[in-house]
């Protein structure tokens, strides 16, 4: 993907049956729906193809986005325990 460096494709996928496809999945459909009530067409039957396409794209958008969350989340975690490991003396065990 165009916004993930090379470097993501070490961690593990997310499942494609997430909130981000979920939600956006939805939303696509969703915004089809509207596209024909706005245009005056019938609103469930018209236009399934679109439909289906605009609901497919959101899925593909909403798993871009939460694998893009993942990369992001993993990249914080690293930079805390590298730091972590060059400053034991700031993070001592739970006496005290």
């Amino acid at each position: 993907m165009v916004f993930l460096p090379d470097e993501s494709r070490s961690l593990p996928p997310p499942p494609l049956l997430n909130k981000g496809t979920v939600w956006f999945g939805f939303s696509g459909w969703l915004a089809a729906l509207l596209d024909n009530a706005f245009n005056q067409r019938p609103v469930l039957r018209a236009g399934v193809h679109r439909q289906i396409l605009f609901a497919t794209l959101g899925c593909f958008v909403g798993y871009q986005l939460v694998k893009r969350a993942e990369y992001m989340h993993a990249k914080v975690d690293r930079e805390l325990l590298e730091y972590i490991r060059h400053h034991p003396v700031d993070f001592h065990g739970g006496e005290g």
